[in-house]
């Protein structure tokens, strides 16, 4: 799904009247928690999951083509666990 498909459909459930009004909402969800994890902090949704940030630690990879060391430095990663309420409804579903 694309981000306009998934305005569209937030439109029809929200039942709002224009599709710039669903994209005002969508885009401001968005930039809100994009501002939260580049502050460091995290948003927990009870039942739907979490949004965090981490530090992943410096690591040696290795190209698999040439098989030379790459350094890999630290870097600050964002992940998502997913919460139980969600992770029950999506195994129910029926796959496509």
């Amino acid at each position: 799904m694309t981000k306009q498909e998934f305005i569209s459909l937030f439109q029809t459930k929200m039942e709002l009247s224009t599709k710039k009004e669903a994209e005002k909402l969508v885009n401001g969800f968005f930039t809100t928690l994009e501002e939260v994890l580049v502050k460091g902090d995290n948003l927990s949704v009870i039942g739907f999951g979490k949004f965090e940030t981490t530090k992943q630690a410096a690591r040696v990879c290795r190209n698999p083509k040439t098989g030379e060391e790459i350094k890999v430095p630290a870097k600050k990663v964002v992940k998502f666990r997913v919460g139980k309420g969600l992770a029950e409804k999506v195994a129910k579903s029926k796959a496509k």
